[in-house]
């Protein structure tokens, strides 16, 4: 995999921390150029520092621009990582929701918009985007979180379908849980679901290099969720009824 992407120019966005730091410093020490995206200017300035990268900081919405004249006039690997862990129910509050939408999917569709054509013309480029467990399967507690993590996945899987003979190669890294800062976030509803089997940033990054390698698209950390999501497509009833046994577990907590 090295040669893979030996003196590649690597944008990761959300990558002052947790998952985005272990692809910025995985893809560093693979031989990459690469740009630090952070919100937090400080925490993007720190792993930049610390991996011989780029600091960009700023909202990932829109970035791609200023990325690529960083790394000198293109972009080869887009790490779409930055997220909001967006908790409630439908009731949530319109910014709420709006908030979810813009970071989760919109974002990746921006970048899309910006790479793809360079992409295409080139004949090569690759996108990956952190997408959660939680965009093929749910999380109890999160529905801004749920319903725009799977459209981050059937974003994923639209650009590859539709443009992987064009030489585009896309991956989408759905994890369970990880242990990050979001994950702290998430409260009693995390403890049930996600902690038992929480890994670290830097697994995920083991995880992706590998489907790189075999050149797949799904890339599942957690290899337990392919189970899960077989089940979810083979018995929808049933995997619902053991899903809200678990969201009757978590009411029973708060």
């Amino acid at each position: 995999m090295v040669g893979a992407v030996q003196d590649a120019r690597v944008v990761v966005t959300g990558a002052g921390g947790g998952i985005g730091a272990a692809l910025a410093r995985r893809f560093a020490a693979e031989g990459a150029r690469v740009v630090v995206n952070d919100l937090d200017g400080d925490k993007a300035a720190a792993v930049a520092a610390e991996i011989g990268g780029i600091a960009l900081p700023g909202d990932a919405s829109g970035i791609v621009g200023a990325a690529r004249d960083a790394l000198g006039g293109s972009v080869d690997v887009y790490c779409a990582n930055a997220g909001l862990g967006s908790g409630g129910s439908e009731a949530a509050g319109a910014a709420v929701w709006e908030s979810a939408w813009d970071v989760n999917v919109m974002a990746h569709v921006r970048a899309a918009q910006e790479l793809v054509p360079e992409w295409l013309e080139r004949g090569s480029g690759r996108f990956v985007s952190t997408v959660s467990a939680a965009g093929l399967l749910t999380m109890i507690g999160a529905a801004p979180y749920s319903v725009t993590k799977h459209a981050a996945y059937a974003f994923a899987e639209w650009l590859s379908l539709t443009y992987r003979h064009r030489g585009l190669k896309v991956h989408a890294i759905c994890p369970q849980g990880v242990r990050t800062d979001m994950l702290a976030a998430t409260g009693s509803a995390g403890d049930i679901v996600l902690q038992p089997t929480a890994i670290e940033p830097e697994a995920v990054a083991d995880a992706l290099f590998k489907g790189m390698a075999e050149d797949r698209f799904l890339i599942l950390p957690h290899p337990e969720v392919a189970d899960f999501y077989r089940a979810r497509a083979g018995d929808p009833d049933r995997w619902l009824t053991n899903m809200n046994h678990i969201q009757q577990k978590w009411e029973a907590t708060r």
